[in-house]
């Protein structure tokens, strides 16, 4: 199942995309906020439809204790609309530290300043899409995990 990850922020969205596998996630875009949340939807709508993702998969900004705040209540709020503008299905998924950890390594592979801050939101949004990608194929029976083929 190929899937887009998005990481919503103030000023800028997170985009990630799987592969077609649904095993691995990789940072795919970041989209500039425009000041109107429906004309920000339909660009990552459109992002989904030009990759032929069959679901999207928005990170919630839970609390430290796992509690909805109000960042993630402002998610949720956010999450509703753009599922009345698609048919796909939109979920949700923990994003704690994401951002700290796509930051840490960006920094890791050496891209400083300007270069890593192009990027760390498409790495965020990556980081969650991997780790939703991941808690999917834990839940599978052994025989519907993808296998690698070997000679």
């Amino acid at each position: 199942m190929r899937a887009l990850g998005v990481d919503l922020g103030a000023r800028r969205i997170g985009v990630a995309l799987s592969d077609s596998a649904g095993t691995l996630a990789t940072p795919y875009d970041t989209v500039e906020r425009c000041g109107d949340v429906a004309r920000d939807h339909q660009r990552l709508l459109r992002l989904a439809d030009e990759a032929e993702v069959e679901c999207i998969v928005v990170g919630l900004p839970l609390s430290l204790d796992g509690t909805v705040g109000p960042a993630a209540q402002g998610v949720l709020d956010e999450v509703e609309e753009l599922r009345r503008a698609t048919s796909l299905p939109v979920e949700t998924y923990d994003e704690r530290f994401t951002t700290v950890t796509a930051d840490r390594l960006l920094r890791e592979g050496g891209r400083r300043g300007k270069a890593r801050r192009k990027v760390v939101d498409q790495t965020a949004a990556a980081v969650l899409l991997q780790a939703w990608l991941d808690g999917r194929a834990s839940d599978r029976p052994p025989d519907d995990r993808p296998t690698a083929a070997g000679p």
